[in-house]
């Protein structure tokens, strides 16, 4: 047998976001004292749990919904300093962004986050080379140590071979420059559970719906488990609101008055299969209001992104026919074979939360973020970028600092690898070795380890007394049964979206948008959770509904139109209220 992870040897599996801790957890929530309560169960608000946990502090992170329900599941899945930053001037937010990136690749989340090269195609002949070349020279160093290589300077002939698709005369030449991407879900979760290794109390489902005072000064909030309805006050000397686009929102429930406001920005993305675009990089676009990526993601390519300002429900955004249009136009305009409807996989969107200033292009507001004191024992961090969580996170703890008791520790978590880090080179160098103890290819068990690092034996002990949980997922072949049910037992997945649209992404990778796979992995599901028929049929019926109404929305004309369709679809948690965070 191969040499066991050694973060599984002392107790178990790690970190684990299982029913019985959920059930421990609520029991925390109610009994004791915290030091920290956080809002908001995105990558900022599991990084603040993270940061706060590893200086020692007693911290609880509440969700309503689901871990990266929101925005942090919908993003272009890149960890990058930002290239069309640089044009703004704001090199502080790039210089930042890229030195993250470099932390993520080498020291906190190898296993999760990966190198990915672009083409930046030329399109002017004698200026533009140089004036981008001095551009992505900076991008190059910023970051401090290099980690991916740096730029590359390609002919026309050069940039065509490397992208056989683009168009002859859609350039002159080409640059080629790497980046990082992620599954952004999956890191979210995997921040999250490490903040529960190190004692956090994480719960989901578990809606905030009011806010304790002593005088003017909160001390705790009210929560609502939205599963069962139970409710109960959680004390604390400092709540950190990490709500992302329900920023105002939260603040308002808790009779603040905000420091700054909020707007959300969607961006849509588009799915397509790898076959379509003959390509072996990615690509940028410039486009008259920001940049279009076309992104390498295992079998597919996702194609994005949108900015425009969004004024309906916060929870479901919605994407438009315009909406795919334009980015069916903009990357047409260099494709010699253009993609059609037809070829659309899959479609999301997501809400940027962006600092409001006195532009009204959102694609113009800033990326920084801000923190501020909303009101005695409340601080609010707002803004920012998936990429500078951890930044962002440690900052809303120096800022918790003046409500706390005495001084605290300052943050570590740029040396605090994410769970599935520790011992995953070690692993990519067993791939054959582990490939034949679990009689699994080694391809597969490649995609394992990017999907769980050293974790992964968590995963595969599980197909010890249930062998068929090697098997594919009926229907999204990419994904064995195993993981369905470690999604369940280990990383907190409540309902049949849950498990569809963020612990896989079959919900985006295949055309059937999941509807194929329902059964078997409510099935697979039920089995854990105790489902009777009932209850999977209901999962079944409501994860349906949301496809629908999704597929429907996407051939509106505008966002008025396709959030009525979107909204009226039922929700799989039914208890929440608004606001919702």
């Amino acid at each position: 047998m191969a040499e066991r992870n050694p973060e599984s040897v002392s107790g178990g599996r790690i970190g684990r976001l299982s029913p019985e801790e959920r059930e421990r957890s609520w029991q925390r929530l109610g009994e004791e004292h915290f030091d920290v309560v956080v809002i908001g169960g995105g990558v900022t608000g599991a990084g603040a749990a993270l940061d706060a946990a590893t200086r020692g502090l007693k911290v609880a992170l509440v969700e309503a919904r689901d871990l990266a329900a929101g925005t942090s599941s919908r993003s272009s899945k890149l960890f990058h300093g930002g290239l069309r930053y640089l044009e703004q001037f704001e090199f502080g937010l790039v210089r930042e962004a890229l030195r993250e990136r470099e932390l993520m690749l080498t020291r906190l989340a190898p296993h999760l986050v990966k190198p990915v090269s672009f083409l930046y195609p030329l399109t002017r002949r004698v200026w533009e080379r140089p004036y981008t070349a001095a551009g992505l020279l900076m991008y190059d160093t910023m970051g401090g140590a290099r980690s991916v290589p740096g730029q590359k300077h390609l002919t026309r002939s050069g940039a065509l071979r490397l992208f056989p698709a683009l168009r002859h005369d859609a350039l002159v030449g080409g640059i080629r420059y790497f980046d990082a991407q992620a599954d952004d879900a999956r890191h979210t979760l995997f921040v999250a559970r490490t903040a529960a290794h190190y004692g956090a109390a994480v719960r989901t489902s578990t809606q905030v719906i009011g806010f304790l005072r002593e005088a003017d000064r909160i001390t705790g909030v009210r929560v609502r488990d939205v599963e069962t309805g139970d409710e109960r006050d959680v004390s604390c000397d400092v709540v950190v609101n990490c709500t992302g686009v329900w920023t105002d929102e939260m603040q308002r429930l808790a009779g603040a008055r905000g420091r700054f406001r909020v707007r959300a920005s969607k961006g849509v993305h588009i799915v397509v299969p790898r076959d379509r675009i003959a390509a072996d990089s990615g690509l940028i676009l410039r486009t008259e209001k920001s940049v279009l990526f076309v992104i390498p993601w295992r079998s597919h390519w996702i194609i994005g992104t949108t900015d425009t300002d969004w004024t309906f429900d916060l929870a479901h955004p919605a994407a438009t026919q315009s909406d795919i249009d334009y980015i069916l136009d903009h990357v047409n305009a260099v494709l010699a074979t253009p993609l059609t409807h037809d070829d659309i996989e899959g479609v999301y969107a997501g809400l940027r939360p962006l600092l409001a200033g006195e532009s009204d292009q959102s694609s113009k507001l800033s990326r920084e973020h801000a923190v501020a004191h909303v009101a005695p024992g409340m601080v609010a961090i707002a803004g920012g970028k998936y990429t500078t969580y951890r930044v962002m996170a440690a900052d809303a703890i120096d800022a918790a600092e003046s409500d706390l008791r005495g001084r605290i520790a300052p943050s570590i978590t740029d040396r605090v690898p994410l769970l599935g880090a520790d011992g995953y080179h070690a692993l990519v160098n067993q791939i054959d070795r582990l490939a034949e103890e679990y009689g699994l290819h080694p391809y597969r068990v490649r995609h394992l380890l990017d999907r769980y690092g050293s974790l992964v034996y968590d995963l595969l002990d599980l197909t010890a007394a249930q062998p068929d949980l090697l098997e594919p997922i009926p229907g999204a072949p990419d994904y064995l049964k195993v993981e369905v049910v470690y999604g369940v037992r280990d990383e907190g997945a409540l309902h049949l979206d849950d498990l569809l649209t963020r612990r896989t992404r079959i919900s985006i990778e295949y055309p059937h948008r999941g509807l194929e796979c329902a059964e078997a992995v409510a099935a697979l599901m039920g089995e854990v959770l105790g489902w009777d028929d009932a209850r999977r049929a209901h999962e079944v019926q409501v994860y349906t509904e949301r496809v629908t109404a999704e597929r429907n929305s996407q051939t509106k004309p505008d966002d008025q139109a396709a959030d009525e369709v979107r909204s009226a679809a039922a929700e799989p948690r039914p208890l929440i209220s608004a606001p919702v965070s």
